[in-house]
């Protein structure tokens, strides 16, 4: 497949984005990207434009992908920070067709406890388990994409997920 998109196989690039952007939005939106669709369309954009540079098999490359998304990620962090506003997602709310109530709900409220979990970690933390968990990196791809070893990303990940694992067993599972 990433022979066929190195020559310029439409189907080839439709293939990696339907394979990949999904679970690069997820990461991203965990993260707390302030537009992850619009981030993930840049990120496929570079992806796609750098593409002949790339060498290596299909598994590396969604480590690639997953290295070019975690520094995208930080270069909208730092333009955030340079340039303050107040953030709203009630316009997301605008764009949201009707559906089934009952699951909307159900939706809202498994991607708000996912979020809240997700901030009881560091950030450190949530990084590896995101990268682990979303993206399905190993720990060896994870270490490359956040530039620590391997041994502090698996400290990192289990730090992380004993955190998650004391806060459930204390709250239980809500019935």
């Amino acid at each position: 497949m990433l022979d066929a998109a190195r020559a310029q196989a439409p189907w080839a690039f439709e293939r990696l984005y339907t394979e990949l952007a999904p679970a690069v939005a997820g990461y991203l939106r965990l993260q707390g990207a302030r537009e992850p669709e619009d981030l993930v369309s840049d990120i496929f954009m570079g992806v796609f434009a750098g593409l002949s540079s790339f060498d290596g098999t299909e598994k590396q490359f969604r480590s690639w992908v997953f290295t070019i998304a975690h520094r995208r990620l930080i270069d909208e962090r730092r333009r955030l920070a340079r340039r303050a506003s107040t953030p709203t997602d009630e316009a997301s709310v605008l764009d949201r067709l009707g559906g089934d109530a009952e699951q909307d709900a159900l939706d809202v409220i498994g991607r708000r406890r996912v979020y809240e979990l997700c901030a009881l970690l560091s950030d450190d933390q949530r990084e590896v388990v995101l990268l682990r968990i979303v993206a399905d990196l190993t720990v060896e791809q994870v270490a490359q994409v956040v530039g620590k070893s391997a041994g502090a990303v698996k400290a990192l990940q289990r730090r992380g997920l004993n955190a998650i694992r004391k806060r459930i067993l204390r709250e239980g599972v809500p019935l």
